[in-house]
């Protein structure tokens, strides 16, 4: 079983190289390292490129970081590593053991490095802790197979907690393989912010969790400081042979035609989870019955609705008014299934746009655009647009500017329309263009779709 470690980093410059290069005896052995950088200020990316197997970045978040590195990962088997922890120098073949006996999970031992004497008393009630509960922490470097990972749909979009609430989902796959093999991690914490007051506010934060607190608020109460979030609409159409992609039809036939939708339709909504903004929901046309979205939702848990009838911007005025009648303080961000060159970096910044413009849009080369987000509603921006024509965004930026609103574009994208466009996709992805829609999808991507996913894409 090839085992990926995946290491979410941010400003860790000093001391990243040391912590990677610590990692060549089980690289040496077939072990895949991914790091994926929050949007760090120094040369953290830099020196992860030098030395990593795969580097890239995601919206700052470990939870957008781990997804987005589980996303690129090629092993079957996913370990999640702190930048701060060190692993010991036969981990590979301990999580492989622990594997073959039959978990489909587990965690290390820990073991807390520091200032404080008392942190090794620390590092031992985590572990009884652990075993006693069956919930990991962080810390512990937590490993699981892809494939139950997946099915779990990944670690939540929380600012904080995210380990304790994967933990808490994986007990319904079997208990953990808790190892007595040790890891090491920093106490900085303790050391930084006093070590009673360090406990106290963990175990303070761990108790709000467990009785439904909200995790955005706790996590300001620990410190951290998100970045601007919003709820996602996607709009897609059924992989229906004949009905979907139709334009593409000539170069791929209708069930290749339906395959490339199944497949953005995928990429989309897996770079909607690893972006790790806000809540999703996938508007389905013509209805949300069709076995791809009813898997989709199973698999992933973001909800679905109908896409009423009617042109392209009623459909999206009925998402904007469903949205802000739920959410009227919540931005929403509006996008289709057609852009595969979108990426959770495009979603996060479409975001922080909105906290300070009415509007954002992300404009596409054809005219129109890939994704319109909104911070209040504006229904206006919808009306007396003709839709699938070069004047799309124009019109739209009338309305914007009749409504008194403000607005932002972003750099400007481009969508699978076309042949031609799928013969560019088809270049970005090293897949001769006249190759089976399903095996286009399947490419490297930082993050990407999932491998279970992209095995689904035949219809």
């Amino acid at each position: 079983m090839k085992l990926s470690i995946v290491v979410p980093v941010l400003n860790e410059a000093s001391t990243l190289a040391a912590r990677l290069v610590a990692l060549a005896p089980l690289r040496q052995r077939g072990a895949e390292l991914v790091v994926v950088d929050g949007g760090s200020e120094d040369d953290t990316l830099a020196i992860a490129k030098a030395v990593a197997d795969h580097a890239g970045t995601a919206p700052r978040g470990r939870a957008s970081q781990l997804n987005a590195g589980a996303c690129a990962a090629r092993g079957e088997v996913l370990l999640f590593l702190h930048a701060d922890t060190r692993l010991p120098s036969d981990a590979d073949r301990l999580v492989a053991r622990a594997l073959e006996s039959g978990h489909r999970w587990g965690r290390f031992d820990v073991r807390i490095e520091g200032r404080h004497p008392l942190l090794p008393l620390v590092a031992t009630l985590m572990n009884v802790r652990s075993r006693t509960t069956g919930i990991a922490t962080g810390d512990q470097a937590l490993f699981v197979r892809r494939d139950t990972f997946e099915s779990l749909g990944g670690f939540a979009p929380l600012p904080l907690m995210e380990d304790i609430d994967l933990s808490r989902r994986l007990r319904s796959a079997g208990p953990p393989a808790c190892l007595s093999e040790r890891v090491t991690t920093s106490g900085r914490r303790w050391d930084q912010h006093g070590f009673w007051r360090t406990v106290a506010l963990m175990w303070w934060l761990r108790a709000r969790f467990w009785r439904g607190s909200d995790p955005h608020t706790l996590a300001q109460r620990y410190g951290y400081r998100p970045r601007a979030g919003a709820s996602v609409a996607v709009l897609a159409k059924a992989p229906v042979p004949g009905l979907a992609k139709t334009r593409l039809i000539p170069l791929l036939g209708a069930v290749g035609a339906a395959r490339a939708q199944r497949g953005f339709t995928f990429q989309t909504l897996a770079t909607a989870r690893a972006a790790g903004i806000g809540p999703i929901t996938l508007w389905c046309a013509p209805d949300e019955h069709h076995r791809c979205f009813r898997a989709l939702a199973r698999r992933h848990g973001v909800r679905t609705a109908p896409q009423p009838t009617g042109d392209l911007g009623q459909r999206m005025a009925a998402a904007l008014h469903a949205h802000f009648q739920r959410a009227a303080a919540t931005p929403l961000l509006i996008l289709g299934t057609d852009c595969p060159v979108l990426t959770p970096d495009h979603l996060q910044h479409a975001a922080d746009a909105l906290a300070s413009r009415d509007a954002v849009l992300i404009p596409a080369e054809d005219g129109g655009y890939v994704l319109i987000g909104l911070r209040r509603p504006l229904p206006l921006v919808f009306q007396r647009v003709d839709w699938s024509t070069p004047q799309v965004l124009h019109q739209t930026l009338d309305r914007l500017r009749e409504a008194g609103a403000t607005w932002q574009l972003l750099p400007t994208l481009w969508d699978v329309d076309e042949p031609e466009d799928w013969g560019r996709w088809s270049q970005t992805t090293s897949i001769p263009a006249n190759h089976t829609p399903a095996t286009a999808i399947d490419q490297p991507g930082f993050p990407g779709v999932s491998q279970s996913e992209r095995s689904r894409n035949a219809l």
